[in-house]
């Protein structure tokens, strides 16, 4: 699995350097259809599995989920993999799945939505670290509230998850943090937070932004 976890890792690089997927994003761009393209994780998941980790018990569970080390290539240069094929790439639309593979540090995010126009982000699975950065993530999503799409990661069958558990507990966790302004609560349905121990913010978008971010944008992205 861990192997298998870091092939499609480096999917990026493969697009990048000519490999049999390199025609890919060429075809979807002539097709206006997006690239969604994940190549990185939790920044917690490159960093030792020790006390200082937030994402301790986590990784703890599952330590085929940490890619610290030298086996594996670093977040930077996974990222730095991803940017090279929307460089090269710039009539293909490329949605960057959770949170542009970045939530913890949106200046990162902002630097490369300000650099590549042809990018958007979802937050699946992210509402964890969007939602204890709520001042900082409300100005995100007004400043790009047009390239911001919902989803959720949700899985049918994922209860062994609770962060992508499919049912209406976790639908109203991100409904109320995109909606209210309510404060310190769980951002999933679980009695232990499953991904670290903290709880999030709401961040209270107006409706106009609510509609470009729950269908307006994927809509115009898809071309539905």
């Amino acid at each position: 699995m861990r192997e298998l976890r870091h092939a499609f890792a480096l999917v990026g690089e493969w697009v990048a350097d000519g490999f049999p997927l390199a025609g890919l994003p060429v075809l979807l761009g002539r097709s206006h259809l997006p690239v969604a393209i994940h190549v990185s994780d939790p920044l917690a998941f490159f960093t030792p599995t020790d006390r200082f980790n937030e994402r301790y018990e986590e990784l703890n569970h599952h330590p085929d989920w940490s890619f610290y080390g030298g086996d594996f290539p670093s977040n930077a240069e996974l990222l730095e993999a991803r940017n090279r094929v929307m460089a090269r790439h710039p009539k293909t639309s490329f949605v960057v799945l959770h949170a542009g593979n970045c939530a913890e540090d949106l200046q990162n995010v902002s630097k490369n939505l300000d650099r590549f126009p042809n990018m958007h982000i979802d937050i699946a699975a992210r509402i964890g670290e969007l939602g204890r950065q709520p001042r900082t993530t409300r100005k995100f999503f007004d400043k790009y509230q047009d390239r911001i799409l919902f989803a959720t990661d949700a899985t049918p069958h994922g209860d062994e998850y609770p962060q992508q558990v499919f049912n209406d507990k976790l639908y109203e966790i991100y409904f109320r943090f995109l909606e209210t302004e309510d404060e310190y609560f769980d951002y999933a349905p679980a009695k232990i937070p499953p991904q670290g121990r903290w709880r999030i913010y709401g961040i209270n978008l107006p409706e106009a932004i609510l509609s470009k971010v729950y269908y307006e944008n994927a809509a115009r992205v898809l071309r539905i």
